[in-house]
């Protein structure tokens, strides 16, 4: 998976480097992808602070090589995006919700239902202004309760902005996922 979301950064014309955090002791392997490799941390948030110490751009790119279907044309739209967005802190991919959302409480009852209109299912890449993700990765405390970096930028401060997306863009967690995801990439090849 890491392999197929690399063939897409390369293929991207807005992409000078690639970083990539590792599984700490597999560092080496990566590199021989053709990228420059370093250790994950304990949390996401760490992973991508560590990755970030190398980047040398005003604008960075992260992403999880768990959704293997990005696209360059995807990656440029959102750098571009962000580019041409003076006062954003960051643009992020996703996609509307298209399912009826249900807050749930402790004991498995239904304690209210979510209106799908202003809600978005999220994605990466997220694509941020690199001063913002280094401020917002300063904050210790907050790193190991985020879900994406976007939050991190967010309760900075930081606007955010959405990048609308298609749901295609999967996350690869289980058997299921993968399937569907390696059903996909043969939709593309064809």
């Amino acid at each position: 998976m890491l392999e197929w979301s690399l063939d897409a950064f390369r293929a991207a014309n807005t992409i000078t480097e690639i970083v990539v955090a590792a599984p700490p002791g597999q560092e080496d392997p990566v590199a021989e992808l053709g990228v420059v490799a370093v250790a994950g941390g304990e949390h996401r948030s760490g992973s991508v602070a560590n990755a970030l110490t190398h980047c040398n751009g005003e604008i960075v790119v992260v992403h999880d090589a768990a959704r293997p279907l990005v696209t360059s044309v995807l990656i440029d739209a959102m750098v571009e995006e962000l580019a041409a967005e003076e006062n954003a802190a960051g643009v992020i991919a996703a996609a509307p919700v298209t399912d009826t959302i249900k807050q749930v409480g402790d004991e498995g009852q239904v304690e209210r239902t979510l209106d799908r209109s202003g809600l978005w299912a999220v994605q990466t890449p997220q694509v941020f202004r690199a001063d913002a993700l280094r401020e917002a990765l300063a904050d210790h405390g907050s790193l190991p309760a985020a879900s994406d970096d976007a939050m991190l930028v967010e309760r900075q401060g930081g606007r955010v902005v959405i990048h609308s997306t298609s749901p295609d863009n999967i996350k690869v967690t289980t058997p299921f996922d993968l399937r569907v995801a390696e059903l996909l990439l043969r939709e593309r090849a064809q």
